[in-house]
Formats: structure tokens, sequence, C-alpha cells
């Protein structure tokens, strides 16, 4: 089981979420759980697509929860209006939907999402997607993730030119250390960084930077891009 992503001090302020699904009964579960975390809250809940980027333009939230399929305009193209190259002051988006995939998966993050989740991942992954993307980290549903860059061994061009467009392709200037390749390869694994500080026998602030350092020599957005290198150059694979 994931290592819960570690709560906020005390005296910080909730994370502020928006909610957005075309189902009213699922905007009820998300908000009755989320609510109960003592560090999350849901400021505002929208119906469809076009009141998700209107609401979220107006209240900025930390996290923003977007279904794909909502009427007016789709949690694709709201999420690429939110959090997509071209916005100046992007959101963070979590894309959280019950249809598993691939184009889906592509279109979310293509758009800036940092987070893709399953409905029927469970409340408390939820809950770590919110917490990680509040953060600035991402948290893909683990069985997306591994197929996801599994299709990088596949056939890595294709995938990586058109799933990730900034991931680096030529040789790094400055090589990862041995601790960042170590770093990378559990990133890549699906490890989350509490699990990866407990594996390397490091604390979570050493891991934090090790992985600052990754993606400054990787020119990585985030940890999937990160994990995207390291499976398309051999770095992946399962230590004995």
């Amino acid at each position: 089981m994931a290592a819960p992503t570690p709560a906020p001090a005390p005296g910080s302020p909730p994370i502020r979420v928006l909610i957005a699904d075309d189902q009213e009964m699922v905007r009820t579960g998300f908000r009755f759980f989320l609510d109960a975390q003592p560090d999350i809250t849901v400021v505002a809940e929208a119906a469809y697509g076009e009141q998700a980027v209107a609401l979220a333009r107006r209240e900025r939230p930390d996290v923003c929860l977007l279904d794909i399929r909502m009427p007016k305009l789709d949690g694709l193209e709201a999420t690429r209006l939110l959090a997509g190259p071209d916005v100046a002051d992007p959101l963070r988006v979590v894309v959280v939907t019950t249809f598993d995939v691939d184009e889906y998966v592509y279109g979310a993050l293509r758009g800036g999402a940092c987070g893709f989740l399953l409905k029927d991942s469970g409340p408390t992954l939820l809950a770590e997607a919110v917490r990680a993307a509040a953060v600035g980290d991402s948290l893909v549903s683990p069985s997306v993730t591994v197929r996801l860059l599994r299709h990088l061994t596949d056939r890595p061009d294709a995938v990586a030119e058109e799933t990730l467009p900034s991931a680096r392709q030529e040789p790094l200037l400055e090589p990862l250390t041995q601790r960042e390749s170590d770093v990378a390869r559990l990133v890549a694994l699906g490890r989350t960084n509490a699990e990866i500080a407990a594996e390397l026998y490091v604390s979570l602030s050493t891991v934090k930077t090790h992985l600052s350092g990754i993606q400054l020599k990787l020119a990585a957005r985030n940890r999937v891009e990160i994990a995207a290198w390291a499976w398309q150059h051999g770095h992946a694979r399962p230590r004995p």
C-alpha cells in the first residue's frame, strides 16, 4: 500500500479544491470524503466544463478535480484551458474518470494535468492525489502508470513525442549521480516519496532534493516525465 503524503504542518491553511463532475452523486461523495479530511476543503462544485473553468479562474483553488465526460466542455479541454502550456498562471489539475482509456491519459498529460485517477481507485488515493498535486507532485493511478510507461518501451519515440513533449531525448549534459539514478528508477516503478526514502534509507527532504536535481537535468516538468525517461533509457527494471 502506498505511503501517505505527509499532511501540512499544524496551522497551515487547508488545500482548497474544486470538484467538476456532471453526476451530482459523484460530486456529493467526493465532497463528503474530502471535507472530512483535516487538511482539505472543497470550495466549489461544477456540473459541466464551462462552469468548471469559470469557477476555477474566479476561485483559484489549489487543486481542480475534473471529470472527462462533461457537457458543453469536456474535462480534457477544460484541463488545457486551466493548466495547458499556453496558460500564464496554470492551476493544478487532477483528472478523475471512470474511463481507463489511453487517449484520455495522453490527452490529460498533454493538457497539463498533474494527476490521472480512476474513480474506482478509492477515496484514500483521491485524497493522496489532491495532496500530491497541491505540493507540485504527480499521482497517476498505478494501473495506468504501468501501462502508459510500458508503452514507452514498445514504441518510445512515438509515445514520448505524443505524450511527454518535453521529455529529454538527447544525451544529458550532466549525468545523473548514482543516487539520482536510484531515485529515478523508483519513481518509474511507482514508488511514492515516502517509499523511496524508506527504501534508500534517506530522509524525505533528501528525496525531494534529488527529485529537484533530476528534474533540472532532464528538463522534466514532473515525476511522470522522470518515470518516462527512466523507462525509455532502461533504468526502470526492478533489481533482484
